[in-house]
């Protein structure tokens, strides 16, 4: 009889829920559902001693991102939602010393900054740092793994820029 009643009231709320409007989603995100479409800004490359490219690379990632993970559809002009920003800082240094005064690893630190608009609730707006890094050994060259740590590095901030851009914890 339990298992009925609760069939019951499940069956009397599930439409007033689903009707809300609410920002619901199942895989942990929550994005208005007004919005419809994104823009990426080109982003400005400020950060000294980084590859030419960097900042490119991270924007097209970002629009990648946003593509693939939401239904919202990337358009040029009068987005609901916009990506503006630059890459800020692009860092070596040193760590782990060893007792020789030589290090085992360095670590590649890289700043970029974000400004999040959200042009249907001008309350849904943010500007922020994310910084992310990846160490390598001390006995490779940095561009021997730049690539492959840039890659690191940005999978990481392009994920915490997802998740503060659409997840309302």
């Amino acid at each position: 009889m339990n298992s009925i009643l609760r069939l019951l009231l499940l069956s009397l709320f599930l439409p007033v829920i689903a009707g809300c409007g609410c920002k619901v989603s199942m895989n942990g995100y929550s994005i208005d559902p007004l919005a419809k479409t994104f823009y990426v800004g080109t982003f400005k490359q400020k950060a000294q001693n980084a590859p030419a490219t960097i900042a490119n690379t991270f924007q097209e990632q970002l629009k990648d991102k946003v593509a693939r993970q939401s239904k919202l559809k990337y358009i040029d002009t009068d987005a609901d939602l916009e990506f503006n920003g630059s890459i800020e800082n692009y860092v070596v240094m040193a760590v782990a010393p060893r007792p020789d005064e030589q290090t085992s690893f360095n670590r590649l630190t890289i700043y970029v900054a974000i400004d999040y608009t959200n042009n249907l609730d001008e309350k849904d707006q943010w500007t922020k740092t994310f910084s992310h890094f990846a160490d390598f050994p001390s006995d490779q060259n940095l561009l021997q793994v730049q690539d492959e740590l840039i890659v690191i590095i940005f999978n990481q901030i392009l994920e915490d820029v997802f998740n503060e851009a659409f997840t309302n914890w």
